[in-house]
């Protein structure tokens, strides 16, 4: 361990899951890490910093453990940093409306150092319960300073900066020793320190929370609240993007414009206008005015669920069906992260403690949508399966249809699961304890500010940042004419063939390959191919969009196909980067994207031959 005078300090936050250390980390830090109202989300290191008094602090957030004694991955990572790497002072973060549990890890880790500072958080959502504490007892019986916040807020966590100062510079503390490693007197003693401490006093929200899980859980409402909540989201997402999408393309166009002049202005030659306007700009731009508004909508009405509680409360009623496809529960969490990204959502597999029921969730999260194919989805729900009965109802009708493809990609991945689990990856399902969160009142302003301008930038300017070359490629494509015709509408008459047992053309399916970089570029390339100008042209309405569609022999059938296809292909770039990060192997990777691939080869045949043999195609 560094002597306390050194230039830089370490202080790690360490607790039980779910009792706000992200949170805190953050606030110490300035970072951004995500945090949310369920068990497991921090799977992994978080580093940050701060200045303190004695110098530079280096904020190390350790993945949530109940105990020293490992019982996952993650919690081995923060016992072997408590126990191998050491810090110069240890915040055990806990939960004031569940104490006794929290204690079990806070007296392991005071058998390993001296340097402790109890952070009793949450201490709000205590007083709501009736629930009072003896800060002052606690510290006498710890014999470490304690101190009481609510991590959210700005005095709170002043209050623990002074607190850790303090433990770094103090004096040594002596804690009180315990029978060796005794899991039975770590009990013992928690619940002797905590019945001193603690007063509980009439619980008004109990009750009202009890009530309310007999729903959400419930074997009969259940399913239908959390398929409703879906289409309610889905519902004020559409109903709320089409006007702000119009808006941005329109200003979007008129700053191409203005660069347009700008560069004939200068004397550009024309082929660098060509690449700069026709190729980066406008695909930048088209994925800008499709995606920024659904994202900016959704993200933060998702995020208001999480930060409410609702996701373990999902993951619950899901439970049942992914262990009967041997799968683990968990893997509705991770599903639903890959309703952000998929790349994310691999990554969040970490939570999954069965390596077998770890690498199901890995190679099935492709099924659940990303941002980047909610607008492909939404825009062909919209054309071509939705009559035009006005904004509301149009939105409401295509939001209960992209539930039920959503509900369609669930069920494969049901389907994957057990398949997967009764040949390459067999095994039966393991158990785990689910930790129910409290219901929150979800943080609105700082919730809309983290999925707006965090989370939605983000994934908007990497979108953005694999759009603009990929928009120069298919310029290139676009203008190279061998034999005088595009290369890009050779490709796409190479593919036809394949294509057309699929129900789609060669246009479509090069579109899909191209766009692998991200699923946003797929439709502006599908644009140019059909084209045939080597331009996308301006972003223009949905009504224009339909007339070129249907001129290049569209209709509700072709729409069909290539809604099966958008749900079920391989990943994109990142997100098989991902993958074969997480699991070490090309070969698992490679698997990741035929599985898909070739589910998606299959529902569109049958889906097409089906059509065929009643006469609707």
């Amino acid at each position: 361990m560094r002597a306390a005078g050194s230039t830089r300090l370490r202080v790690a936050l360490a607790g039980n899951p779910n009792v706000g250390k992200s949170t805190l980390f953050n606030a110490l830090t300035g970072a951004h890490q995500h945090t949310g109202n369920w068990a497991g989300k921090t799977v992994g290191l978080a580093c940050g910093r701060c200045r303190g008094p004695e110098g530079v602090w280096e904020i190390v957030d350790l993945p949530g453990t109940y105990s020293l004694d490992p019982q996952s991955g993650e919690e081995a990572v923060a016992r072997d940093f408590l126990t191998q790497e050491g810090a110069d002072a240890v915040v055990v973060v806990c939960d004031a409306t569940c104490l006794e549990r929290n204690l079990i890890l806070a007296l392991q880790i005071l058998r390993l150092t001296d340097r402790v500072l109890l952070c009793v958080n949450l201490m709000d959502e205590a007083a709501r319960k009736g629930i009072s504490i003896d800060l002052e007892e606690l510290s006498l019986l710890l014999g470490v300073p304690v101190v009481g916040v609510c991590a959210r807020k700005r005095r709170s966590v002043r209050e623990v900066r002074r607190a850790v100062s303090t433990v770094l510079l103090g004096e040594e503390t002596h804690p009180p020793g315990l029978a060796g490693d005794d899991p039975t007197a770590l009990v013992e003693a928690a619940h002797r320190i905590a019945s001193a401490v603690v007063r509980q006093g009439r619980d008004l929200t109990q009750s009202l929370d009890r009530r309310l899980d007999r729903v959400l859980t419930g074997r009969r409402w259940g399913y239908p609240v959390m398929l409703a909540l879906l289409a309610f989201l889905l519902w004020l997402t559409i109903l709320g993007a089409n006007l702000p999408s119009q808006w941005l393309a329109s200003a979007l166009n008129w700053m191409g414009g203005w660069l347009e002049r700008g560069l004939l202005a200068l004397h550009a030659p024309e082929w660098l206008r060509g690449v700069l306007i026709d190729g980066v700009w406008r695909v930048a731009a088209w994925v800008t005015a499709v995606m920024l508004p659904p994202m900016a909508i959704f993200f933060p009405l998702f995020t208001l669920l999480e930060d409410a509680g609702y996701l373990p409360r999902a993951a619950y009623n899901l439970d049942a069906p992914f262990r009967r496809c041997h799968a683990c529960g968990k893997q509705a969490l991770t599903h639903a992260m890959g309703f952000g990204c998929n790349a994310v959502g691999v990554t969040g597999c970490r939570i999954i403690d069965s390596p077998r029921e770890r690498m199901l969730a890995v190679l099935t999260n492709v099924f659940a949508p990303c941002n980047g194919r909610f607008p492909i989805l939404i825009t062909l729900l919209s054309l071509f399966f939705v009559a035009g009965q006005g904004r509301a109802v149009d939105a409401l009708r295509s939001a209960l249809l992209l539930t039920g493809v959503l509900a369609l990609g669930l069920g494969v991945t049901l389907a994957m699961d057990r398949l997967l689990s009764a040949t390459l990856l067999r095994g039966s399902p393991s158990f785990f304890p689910l930790e129910m969160p409290p219901s929150r009142r979800p943080q609105v302003l700082r919730v809309l500010v983290r999925s707006v301008w965090e989370r939605s930038a983000r994934v908007l300017g990497r979108a953005v940042a694999v759009a603009a070359p990929a928009g120069l490629v298919i310029w290139l494509l676009a203008n190279l004419r061998p034999g005088g015709e595009p290369l890009l509408r050779l490709c796409a008459e190479y593919l036809n063939p394949i294509a057309g047992w699929m129900g789609l053309d060669g246009a479509i399916l090069l579109a899909f390959v191209l766009g692998t970089p991200a699923n946003e570029i797929v439709l502006p390339i599908l644009l140019m191919i059909y084209l045939s100008q080597g331009t996308l042209g301006e972003v223009g309405d949905l009504t224009a969009l339909k007339a070129l569609l249907l001129s290049q022999g569209w209709g509700w059938q072709r729409a069909g196909s290539m809604i099966l296809l958008t749900l079920l292909h391989w990943p994109c770039a990142t997100t098989l980067l991902t993958i074969r990060r997480e699991t070490g192997s090309w070969r698992w990777t490679a698997l990741a994207a035929a599985l898909p691939t070739a589910v998606g080869v299959v529902a569109c045949v049958l889906f097409h031959g089906g059509l065929v043999l009643l006469g609707l195609a």
